[in-house]
């Protein structure tokens, strides 16, 4: 086998992964007059808090919502990216989160209109 090969995909894993998806949700704190902003001023403590229950909840266990420090595009916050699918969602209140779990974390699919493209550097709306 190709060693690059393996060292794109990563080493064979022994058995399945504990957790199958990690939500890393932003929760970093900058001073007011940051140019960037910052996630936490956004409510993304409590709202990452609500996540974790709502999860919890709909015994969704082998996924882990995490707090994050910066995730580097508080700009475009409150974001949150989940793994290991690597998509990176804005968010704003409950029922954002609620679409996320149901729709991506449970359903399989994107939630369009809170996606955070690559390119983008202001939020959408």
């Amino acid at each position: 086998m190709n060693t690059a090969s393996v060292a794109a995909r990563g080493p064979e894993r022994p058995e399945p992964p504990f957790f199958t998806r990690h939500v890393f949700v932003c929760v970093n704190e900058r001073p007011a007059e940051h140019p960037k902003g910052c996630c936490k001023a956004k409510d993304s403590e409590r709202l990452r808090n609500y996540m974790k229950a709502r999860a919890k909840a709909l015994g969704l266990d082998t996924v882990r919502v995490n707090a994050a420090l910066c995730l580097d595009r508080c700009a475009l916050g409150p974001t949150m990216v989940i793994y290991p699918e690597g998509v990176w969602y804005t968010y704003r209140n409950e029922a954002d989160l609620d679409e996320i779990l149901t729709t991506h974390v449970i359903g399989g699919r994107l939630v369009e209109r809170l996606l955070l493209r690559n390119e983008q550097t202001v939020p959408a709306d």
